[in-house]
């Protein structure tokens, strides 16, 4: 109790530390240093106000205790008795939810974040799925109340989509998408199967955290940029201008490219937060990857070839692999009904940093 008190006393210095440098001129024309700043503030805040509470219970139940060791009215101390009983029951509750809350966050875990949906194995069948996955998503986002933006589309031979791109906008958002990144196979029968046998594809799901300029300082001399026609569905306007975009960059040779807006110049802006996210999310894996070295993580392995879940269809389920969860509503699952897995991640992980002593 003494140990979580004085790391909660910490913390609430360092609160009042920070609500003092972000109204400091100095600070405040330090744009990057002010965005961290007042990200911080945010966080320490949530913790400050349940630091005042647990302080408080703490002090009534020290009055209670030493209330019954003195008072002799009868009346008092069986009031006495019924505080302390009470307070011995709310704070073992306080103190694990305090416990959760000094799991060092993820910083990226506020951000908006890039999907990139692949097809992989699997053919048509695996573009087909591409699809349904894409719907899955976007359903669940409208019901987060989160905004999409589709930055680039490839469709496949017989329908569906090769891949798919978008921008997804929302608060928290990046916390909860993080999960989804490996591969996901689905097994059922086909529509272009005749004979009715049940078939195994799978598509990759990637999700990156969306750089800012102050995470990831850009160097455009290092960007080649092409335009091109756009391809596939948009009207004629959208296939007779040069308006989709590709940028290379040459150090890494990461290439992206945008050409679902008609716009050149939106284009440009989106394929830019695209790369930089990209170029962003491979310095995120290097540091992951010495953590890694150190503490194996269950959950984000950052292994975007692990096969992470499987939807199979001839049972109705959805099985994800690393916390072995199944849940056998694979209809509901597909329109956008994911709350109950991601939450099950999201605890897994905070489990296992507690377990691994990660708390600051």
């Amino acid at each position: 109790m003494s140990d979580l008190l004085s790391k909660l006393e910490a913390i609430h210095y360092r609160f009042i530390e920070v609500g003092t440098k972000i109204v400091d001129p100095d600070i405040i024309s330090d744009m990057e240093r002010y965005v961290k700043l007042t990200k911080e503030y945010k966080d320490l805040e949530e913790i400050d106000i349940v630091y005042k509470e647990y302080k408080n219970l703490i002090g009534n139940l020290k009055s209670s205790r030493e209330l019954l060791e003195t008072e002799t009215d009868p009346e008092m101390r069986e009031m006495a008795k019924m505080e302390i009983d009470e307070l011995d029951q709310k704070i073992p509750l306080i103190e694990e939810e305090i416990k959760m809350m000094l799991i060092p966050k993820d910083p990226e875990d506020d951000k908006n974040a890039i999907m990139e949906i692949r097809s992989g194995t699997g053919g048509d069948e695996a573009c087909i799925f591409v699809e349904d996955i894409f719907r899955m998503y976007t359903m669940f986002f409208k019901e987060m109340g989160w905004q999409y933006d589709i930055l680039n589309s490839s469709p496949g031979t017989v329908k569906g989509y090769k891949e798919i791109s978008l921008e997804i906008i929302g608060v928290g958002l990046y916390g909860m998408l993080k999960f989804e990144s490996g591969v996901h196979r689905v097994q059922r029968v086909p529509e272009t199967e005749s004979q009715g046998r049940v078939h195994t594809s799978a598509i990759t799901v990637a999700v990156l955290p969306e750089a800012e300029e102050v995470d990831f300082e850009l160097d455009m001399n290092d960007v080649r940029k092409d335009t091109f026609r756009a391809s596939g569905a948009g009207g004629q306007h959208i296939n007779k201008t040069e308006s989709a975009i590709r940028l290379t960059h040459l150090p890494t040779m990461t290439v992206v490219e945008c050409q679902d807006g008609r716009s050149q110049h939106k284009n440009l802006a989106k394929a830019i937060s695209v790369l930089r996210s990209r170029l962003y999310q491979a310095e995120l894996d290097r540091v992951h990857e010495i953590r890694a070295a150190h503490r194996k993580t269950l959950v984000s392995t950052g292994d975007r070839s692990a096969k992470i879940r499987t939807y199979n269809y001839p049972q109705g389920r959805i099985t994800d692999h690393r916390i072995n969860k199944t849940i056998y509503n694979l209809a509901a699952f597909m329109n956008g009904d994911m709350r109950e897995m991601i939450d099950a991640l999201k605890l897994a992980e905070n489990a296992e940093k507690l377990k691994g002593q990660e708390v600051i």
